[in-house]
């Protein structure tokens, strides 16, 4: 299978059944009287974070590289990061969303990875990125996506902290 096809795929199909749990959540959340915060990055991260997947589906388009160690790796990180994000979601349930609401009167989440990591879902995202561009071969695109994303994640987290009174 193209190399490309798989980075779109496996990339795309997860996301767009996240994208409707988001969106489920967030409108019980809403519906509860959950508030977003000012400042938030996600309409850039909505834009960005697709773009940087089909950004690296198209640099191994253009490669048109041969499998090789580094598709394996790739799975192996895509994979792990996709378990890591995952645990998360399943951890916050349904206080889970693509963007920051805070739900009133409600503890922050200390159980499952948020006893190690503060952010464990973001650890995830970079691990997707990271996997995509090794699955891709494409490494270009792969470090300019981590960078701009990574460079969005930590203004995002700047804002989750600060919505959720946890501001180091």
């Amino acid at each position: 299978m193209n190399r490309a096809l798989v980075v779109l795929v496996v990339a795309f199909a997860p996301m767009i059944l996240e994208a409707r749990l988001s969106r489920r959540h967030e409108r019980a959340l809403r519906a509860a009287g959950a508030v977003e915060p000012a400042g938030d990055v996600y309409a850039v991260m909505q834009i960005a974070y697709p773009a940087c997947f089909a950004a690296m589906a198209a640099e191994a388009w253009i490669r048109g590289a041969p499998s090789s160690p580094s598709f394996v790796a790739g799975a192996i990180v895509f994979a792990a990061a996709k378990a890591v994000k995952y645990r998360a979601i399943v951890t916050l349930g349904p206080r889970w969303t693509f963007r920051v609401l805070v739900p009133r009167d409600r503890p922050l989440v200390t159980s499952g990875p948020y006893r190690w990591l503060r952010h464990p879902n973001y650890l995830g995202v970079a691990g997707e990125l990271a996997g995509a561009a090794f699955l891709g071969e494409a490494p270009v695109t792969g470090v300019l996506s981590g960078i701009l994303f990574g460079c969005l994640l930590l203004a995002r987290i700047r804002v989750e902290e600060r919505a959720l009174g946890v501001e180091r």
